[in-house]
């Protein structure tokens, strides 16, 4: 017993954590799915002498719970676990407390408020209203009366989005790694989650000024199916603006500082690619044709980046790296998220192999030019490669695959003028998220200040913000 206990990590408990809450997320939605087939909502409802609602497709509804599971295993324990092996072993436990936490956190806002904002009233085009405020009209109701969003109930709506909701700020964790206060990083991602992400996820996927067709800024209409410009776009540039402003690690530039542990970023990268397939597959909110193609081309699109970006080292520095890969496959899945749904598959390859180059240039080349210190390359991988898939998505964008009721063509390749609309989409992305970020920092250096004191980041977050270690070896 003493034997074993020598080899026990408080890492390794952390990543059990996450392996818990994947694995009851997954094994609880099977017994709802399965009681739903049994008894029809509408039928349910008329039982109950109420007016009948719209039946729930048990079809769609099992692959869209599935995909928030999937969506959810994303943070952790894949993001959690790829960003920890890229940090120095004395804030591995800081990085996948930040994860963690904001599982919670964003959960918590989401279902008070964060969903209203972003999906209540969309007729209106920059913030949703307060129908959904503590999930008021998003519950199952007396008599049997199911809310409804098209075929899925809308608490499955709500879970799904809410998972994205979580992912996004802790992709911001990764820029300012190492140095910043948990205490700052808590409120700074409520107000950045309340203030950035639900105007902008309304805008997109509500009915917003940024959405296809649109009466409130047409020319800002843009495609976006999984989130290149409300996750990645956002996510990056707010990163690389929270990198300036809490300035480099110290040492940086003079000091080694290696990732302690690939095999962690590996197994992180490889969970990544799998909840992935729920992330753009599941933004379908359907389990028919255009879910299977946007799985398909998640898949191409996350193969082809991982080879683009180690074949690039290969030919630039003699060697192949896993962490090249890792970071390519990552890029690949970046790159493909806003036209996941809208390009055939065989495009994925492009798209992937021009993200993997693309954001390979922007973590070495453009980094070293700028000299901004961008502790696990945040801005180069999501920034650039949710810019470019955005772009890339007015070109290859087809009205084939039937996602968009449009007879006009749509990208470059059918001669449609989409990709205007795109550039338009993601200046205004840039910009919110550049001016939002900027502004809370400021307050917030203000109020309660950005960093730990040098002391405490010579000793490592681990200890000197969470008073314990990731490896004990008694």
């Amino acid at each position: 017993m003493v034997r074993s206990m020598k080899s026990l990590t408080k890492t390794n408990i952390a990543i059990g954590a996450c392996a818990l809450v994947l694995g009851l997320t997954l094994v609880v939605p099977g017994g709802v799915a399965a009681q739903e087939a049994e008894v029809p909502v509408a039928a349910a409802a008329e039982t109950a002498g109420a007016a009948p609602t719209q039946e729930v497709d048990t079809g769609d509804n099992a692959w869209i719970l599935t995909s928030s599971a999937l969506v959810l295993m994303m943070t952790g324990p894949g993001l959690a676990l790829f960003y920890s092996g890229l940090v120095r072993k004395k804030n591995v436990l800081g990085v996948i407390m930040q994860c963690v936490f904001l599982m919670g956190l964003m959960t918590v806002i989401w279902a008070l408020w964060g969903y209203s904002l972003s999906f209540g009233g969309s007729d209106r085009p920059l913030l949703g209203n307060a129908d959904f405020l503590l999930m008021r009209d998003v519950q199952l109701q007396a008599g049997g009366i199911v809310p409804m969003e098209g075929t899925l109930p809308r608490l499955t709506h709500m879970l799904f989005q809410g998972m994205f909701f979580i992912i996004t700020p802790a992709l911001i964790v990764g820029a300012f790694a190492e140095r910043m206060k948990f205490s700052t990083m808590v409120v700074f991602m409520t107000l950045w989650g309340t203030l950035v992400y639900c105007p902008l996820c309304h805008w997109v996927w509500d009915g917003g000024i940024l959405a296809y067709g649109n009466s409130f800024l047409p020319a800002a209409g843009a495609l976006d199916f999984a989130g290149g410009t409300v996750v990645h776009i956002s996510s990056g540039v707010s990163a690389l603006v929270c990198a300036l402003l809490l300035g480099k690690r110290l040492g940086y530039g003079s000091e080694p500082m290696p990732p302690h542990n690939l095999t962690y970023t590996a197994i992180g990268a490889t969970m990544l690619w799998v909840g992935w397939f729920g992330f753009n597959g599941g933004s379908a909110l359907s389990s028919g044709a255009a879910a299977a193609s946007a799985f398909a081309a998640t898949h191409f699109a996350a193969a082809a980046g991982g080879l683009a970006w180690a074949g690039a080292e290969w030919v630039e520095r003699g060697k192949p790296t896993l962490l090249g890969a890792c970071s390519g496959v990552v890029a690949g899945l970046v790159g493909i998220t806003p036209g996941s749904g809208f390009v055939q598959p065989i495009w994925g390859l492009v798209i992937g192999a021009a993200a993997g180059v693309v954001c390979y240039l922007a973590c070495t080349r453009l980094k070293r030019a700028f000299g901004y210190d961008d502790s696990l390359d945040v801005f180069g991988v999501h920034g650039m490669g949710g810019t470019l898939g955005a772009i890339l998505t007015g070109v290859f964008a087809t009205r084939d695959i039937g996602t968009v009721a449009s007879d006009a063509p749509l990208g470059l390749i059918e001669g449609g003028s989409l990709i205007v609309n795109q550039l338009i989409a993601t200046g205004i992305t840039w910009a919110l998220a550049i001016v939002a970020t900027f502004i809370l920092l400021k307050v917030l250096d203000a109020v309660m200040g950005l960093r730990v004191s040098h002391q405490e980041e010579i000793q490592g977050l681990d200890l000197s913000q969470h008073g314990e270690e990731g490896y004990i070896f008694i």
